[in-house]
């Protein structure tokens, strides 16, 4: 198959402007929060710790490899290519992004006139957790996602209002801010699980599809619209007469691909979300220790001298 892709050209492969864009963002950061942050709020203040600057590379990395790489090309051919895009996309990048990002950064965006109060009623428990699930489900309703296929524009800015949505869902489990990480770890448990089982109905519909859903990957003329978001336009008319759908690329028949993107799409979820479970559980417990009780020593020391007596 990756010859087969080859086909395809270079940059639909590796989207080189995109590259250049994430290299862009790297720099920025490295200016932003190093030589020059005190142009910039953060006189006095530390460069980001070697955790943060992993985390913010490493994102723009995943950024890269599923909006620049082959991925992006593979999402446009196979649902399961589009639904491991999906889950580093709005699962994974928020959250090294938000990890990455130095406090008195944060600071300056939260902080600016007019973002302040709408992120507060936008990651309240409910809100966020409805915004970022229902977004998501709306999304792969075939109507949607058929309309999202259809322009460049039309297809970022969904993707981008989703991807809004995500980093909001995550806020009140990873802000760097009192005001707006105030739950409890039992809280961000019950959060996170609940997280879970909302975003379940868009895998289920998927898993449990007895036919194909979407024209994107059963029909000529859909599909080469969809390949028109990442194949320079001169690349796919030349292919065009070649290249008949995209069961010629997979291995997979359409439903078989339809049910492994579902389940792809879960087991990245269920794997995500066990990590964050595992950190705020242990993090929860080692700022608690002192709760938990010790058995007395000294009642036992009065009672057992009161029975030999």
């Amino acid at each position: 198959m990756w010859l087969d892709l080859q086909i395809f050209g270079f940059r639909a492969l590796w989207s080189p402007y995109f590259l250049s864009f994430v290299l862009g963002i790297a720099l920025l950061y490295y200016f932003v929060t190093g030589p020059y942050r005190h142009k910039f709020g953060g006189a006095g203040q530390d460069r980001p710790s070697m955790k943060q600057q992993l985390f913010f590379y490493g994102g723009l990395l995943l950024l890269y490899a599923v909006k620049g790489a082959p991925v992006d090309l593979l999402g446009h051919i196979m649902l399961t290519g589009h639904m491991v895009q999906m889950a580093i996309y709005y699962l994974v990048f928020p959250i090294f992004i938000i990890e990455g990002i130095p406090t008195w950064l944060w600071d300056k965006v939260v902080n600016r006139r007019g973002v302040k109060p709408v992120l507060k009623v936008l990651t309240k428990p409910v809100i966020s957790l409805l915004l970022f699930n229902v977004l998501f489900s709306l999304y792969h309703f075939p109507a949607i996602f058929e309309f999202s296929q259809t322009s460049q524009m039309v297809h970022s800015s969904i993707s981008l209002i989703i991807l809004a949505a995500a980093f909001i869902v995550w806020w009140p489990i990873l802000a760097p801010f009192k005001e707006f990480n105030y739950m409890s770890p039992l809280g961000k448990i019950f959060y996170i699980f609940a997280n879970g089982v909302l975003i379940t109905p868009a895998c289920a519909l998927l898993i449990f599809a007895t036919d194909p859903i979407y024209a994107t990957y059963t029909s000529e003329g859909s599909w080469i619209q969809a390949l028109a978001l990442c194949v320079p336009p001169d690349v796919l008319q030349g292919l065009n007469p070649a290249i008949s759908g995209p069961e010629m690329f997979s291995p997979f028949t359409i439903r078989e691909d339809q049910q492994l993107g579902g389940i792809v799409m879960k087991l990245m979820q269920e794997i995500t979300y066990g990590i964050l479970l595992a950190i705020v559980f242990f993090k929860g417990f080692a700022q608690y220790p002192e709760k938990v009780d010790s058995l007395p020593d000294q009642p036992y020391e009065q009672g057992k001298g009161q029975t030999q007596t």
